[in-house]
């Protein structure tokens, strides 16, 4: 029998993603970022998390969805940064909102179905049903793996 396992929720546009706990290293509001010339929309920037530095991924863009909707100021609304772990360090995605964790049973698991579209479906590792939505499991390495190396020759390596 499978262990039970924990998807922290994430809304973005549409999207309800969830990402494994053990990858999740901390989430925190919104934080200034430094545009980074030359680099594809996917990279919101570049963040300052006490002392280290990390890429922000705008998962608006990597979706091809639009832009966050401006707040009543007229100001673009803020995004939250879920910072997770990959093999070549933290990145920071670039979120909507956070949600809550949730506990799945992979006998829930489902493949993708074809009414998600081809970009998504190639960045999602499998779905989960709840209360008539979907639950899409974002694969956190193909999500940021452009991204890192189109940094890395931009700026260097870190």
């Amino acid at each position: 029998m499978s262990e039970p396992r924990q998807l922290c929720t994430m809304r973005v546009g549409p999207y309800l993603f969830g990402v494994d706990v053990s990858r999740i290293q901390e989430v925190i509001g919104h934080q200034p970022t430094t545009l980074v010339p030359l680099a594809p929309s996917v990279v919101g920037g570049l963040m300052n998390l006490r002392g280290q530095i990390l890429t922000a991924v705008d998962l608006r863009s990597r979706f091809n969805l639009p832009g966050r909707a401006a707040s009543e100021d007229g100001e673009p609304a803020e995004s939250t940064n879920v910072v997770v772990q990959t093999s070549s360090g933290p990145v920071s995605l670039l979120v909507d909102a956070i949600g809550e964790v949730l506990e799945v049973d992979e006998r829930q698991r489902e493949s993708t179905p074809s009414t998600v579209d081809e970009n998504t479906r190639r960045l999602v590792t499998s779905v989960y049903k709840f209360d008539g939505a979907l639950l899409l499991e974002l694969d956190v390495d193909r999500a940021v793996y452009l991204t890192e190396h189109v940094l890395q020759h931009l700026v260097g390596a870190r």
